[in-house]
């Protein structure tokens, strides 16, 4: 059975997915759509950079700061360097912040293995919209997105759902589990970008 104390293997390898992701990233997609309705690839990007960002701040400090995260950068190679940089960051910050630390958010104290669960969904999911807006069709490993699996529930309830993911999309039973992840987040697993009229 899988435990909230995995939450820092899984957002290691949630980061290492959203890695793999990054070289798809090309200037002529940055104003195209994504799975996220009313994003573009920009903001997309700035999102996750954003994300990645907080939860690296909040695993090397121990506290999560209220000011909000500096604008990315507006050239698309900083962008995507940005990305690299902030997730190598976290990596670290995964392996090297004290086991049992926890994190400090407001007046709210929450467990970094609580916090790593729900920054590896953030950033999986995220870094597969990436995919998915670019045109590539790779997923979340099956392995990860199996452990997500397990979690995701607890995390994303019908109480904090709203104004973080959509409502959960049907997916067929034969369907993978990256497939069924990205589903159960309100994604279209075969969803693509919209053919260009001529």
């Amino acid at each position: 059975m899988l435990t909230l104390t995995d939450g820092r293997s899984q957002l290691e390898d949630a980061v290492r997915y959203a890695l793999a992701i990054s070289p798809h990233v090309t200037p002529d997609l940055l104003e195209g759509p994504t799975p996220c309705v009313s994003w573009d690839l920009r903001m997309l990007l700035d999102h996750l950079n954003e994300s990645v960002g907080v939860l690296a701040e909040g695993l090397a400090t121990g506290s999560l700061s209220a000011e909000p995260a500096a604008a990315a950068p507006d050239a698309i190679t900083d962008r995507v360097v940005a990305l690299r940089l902030r997730c190598a960051r976290l990596l670290t910050a995964c392996t090297t912040a004290p086991a049992g630390q926890l994190v400090t958010l407001g007046a709210y104290d929450l467990t970094a293995s609580l916090m790593s669960c729900a920054g590896a969904i953030e950033v999986a999911v995220h870094a597969w919209d990436i995919a998915a807006a670019c045109g590539s069709r790779q997923p979340i490993p099956s392995a990860l997105a199996e452990r997500m699996l397990q979690i995701a529930p607890l995390l994303v309830t019908d109480a904090t759902r709203a104004g973080l993911f959509a409502d959960p999309v049907p997916a067929p039973a034969s369907s993978t589990p990256g497939d069924r992840l990205v589903a159960l987040l309100g994604r279209h697993p075969a969803w693509q970008v919209p053919a260009t009229p001529r």
